[in-house]
């Protein structure tokens, strides 16, 4: 979806989406990344600080009201507030009975040109989370994360039958005629290559619209355990995606390709180092 400036106005949609997913048989709905603010972090901006909320808060609390009202599962990122002077870009899951079952914070934090999020976001601390749902077992990402083969990797390893990357990304408009598509290809590729290396179903939830610096690309899609893309959003339009996800098929794809069997994790210990200086 697109966002305004106005908070309040950015939930009631979102509220009105996930109503919308339930009609239509949706039962696990994914949202985006701080989807009930404009992307905060395109500028250092302390006023902007102001935009965050504690957890439970008033967003988290209406998000576990429209899950239990609507038997869903509902997952997304906030801005959190944990305490005076200590921020995170946080998932949430709420379960079909409005409990919140997941909390993850965003693990990687990019700065970069338009994505000043180490202003405002402190890297999180609880690990690599799994929620357990009445649906299946969900691994929530955030945006930056999804780039990442080792935390894929490590919500599989949890158990994550579905790994859900709640997203923000867009193209510096000045740019997109050059390297738009390249930049397109090079996000859903990583995601693929997630959902094909750990044998998961993968599904990125990204906005729409023009923000300040930024044209946010769209284009949220669900891919199988084999990295087919089962469906892609559009570029410019708002649009409500439903996919049925077979979860039985894990265990076929997993079988067939058993990358988890054959894994040398004898000879992994170096990956925790941050470059290897070979003399």
């Amino acid at each position: 979806m697109s966002c305004t400036e106005d908070k309040q106005t950015n939930l009631d949609k979102a509220i009105d989406g996930i109503a919308k997913a339930a009609q239509r048989g949706g039962q696990i709905v994914c949202l985006q990344e701080v989807f009930n603010t404009h992307y905060p972090c395109q500028s250092e901006d302390y006023a902007r600080f102001d935009w965050a909320e504690e957890i439970p808060g008033p967003t988290s609390q209406r998000l576990s009201e429209a899950a239990a009202r609507h038997r869903v599962v509902v997952t997304c990122s906030i801005f959190e507030r944990r305490t005076q002077g200590l921020y995170h870009n946080t998932a949430v899951t709420f379960d079909v009975d409005g409990s919140m079952v997941g909390r993850y914070r965003k693990m990687h934090i990019p700065d970069d040109p338009l994505y000043y999020e180490k202003f405002y976001f402190t890297p999180g601390d609880l690990g690599f989370t799994i929620a357990k749902t009445k649906y299946g077992k969900l691994g929530v990402g955030v945006c930056w994360d999804q780039w990442y083969p080792e935390a894929a990797r490590l919500f599989a390893l949890r158990g994550a039958e579905i790994l859900l990357y709640p997203t923000a990304i867009g193209w510096h408009p000045a740019e997109r005629a050059e390297l738009g598509a390249a930049q397109h290809s090079a996000w859903e590729t990583a995601m693929r290559a997630h959902a094909i290396a750990n044998g998961v179903f993968v599904a990125a939830t990204n906005r729409v619209g023009t923000e300040g610096g930024l044209q946010f690309w769209g284009a949220s899609f669900v891919a199988d355990p084999s990295g087919n893309i089962l469906h892609r959003a559009s570029h410019e339009s708002e649009e409500l995606v439903i996919v049925p996800c077979d979860l039985s098929r894990i265990d076929s794809v997993r079988t067939h390709w058993p990358f988890l069997r054959d894994r040398r994790i004898d000879a992994y210990h170096e990956i925790t180092q941050r470059y290897i200086d070979v003399p």
